[in-house]
């Protein structure tokens, strides 16, 4: 399966951050929320079972200058594999001249899966964007598939962040140089002028970038936990 959707948001006359283009393609389907305000509200709902083995996803987004977005995800992502044994893929890229938070529910990588997935964002000198991820691998008692991912943003064209992570492999996710033997990884991304001084503790760390904007990484060995320490962070 081969899906696309674009989602384009601008600053109405009245200060209002407004839905100009929606385009969905089962199953990357975009729910606008109804109500009209300065951040608009928009659900991305996976409408069919994907992405499968072989499936190739790409959703877009736009927003003006002074608009400001909250995309939300409504359920968690299973990642499974296809009767084809062939991998599947999925992007999102962004283009930014205002304010982007990004939210998808956590994904999961089951058995068997191998997914590649890309996030791109694009952003102007005063555009802000904050995203979280949180991975779990496989199911309750399986182990989890192959995934690699990469997180790449720029500013003006100047790169801010270029991250690639790979799981999958039993031995390396056990190991300390890999994911320590968790089973959830969870990042924040927070590219705004906010200032926020590195940290760490016990299976987390915050990363000011030297480009501006802060990286924040969690590990353990459930969703709640990892969710519940990147959101104090």
């Amino acid at each position: 399966m081969k899906a696309s959707a674009r989602l384009v948001v601008a600053l109405d006359s009245h200060g209002n951050s407004v839905v100009r283009v929606l385009r969905s393609q089962s199953p990357l389907t975009l729910v606008p929320a109804r109500r009209v305000g300065a951040v608009a509200l928009v659900h991305l709902v996976s409408s069919v079972t994907s992405p499968l083995g072989g499936d190739s996803l790409e959703l877009t987004v736009e927003v003006g200058p002074g608009a400001s977005l909250d995309l939300r995800g409504v359920a968690a992502t299973l990642m499974l594999p296809g009767p084809t044994g062939l991998p599947s893929f999925s992007s999102v890229r962004f283009s930014v001249e205002g304010t982007v938070r990004y939210l998808p529910e956590p994904t999961v990588v089951t058995r068997r899966a191998d997914h590649t997935a890309v996030v791109e964002a694009e952003l102007d000198s005063h555009a802000e964007l904050s995203l979280r991820e949180v991975l779990v691998l496989g199911r309750a008692g399986e182990p989890g598939g192959v995934l690699s991912t990469l997180v790449r943003a720029t500013r003006c064209g100047r790169p801010l962040l270029h991250q690639q992570l790979v799981v999958g492999s039993p031995a390396v996710d056990r190991s300390s140089a890999g994911l320590a033997g968790k089973r959830v990884v969870g990042t924040s991304l927070m590219l705004d002028a906010v200032p926020r001084a590195s940290g760490g503790g016990e299976w987390w760390n915050v990363v000011p970038l030297a480009a501006g904007g802060t990286l924040a990484t969690a590990l353990g060995d459930d969703v709640v936990t990892v969710t519940r320490v990147l959101d104090a962070i």
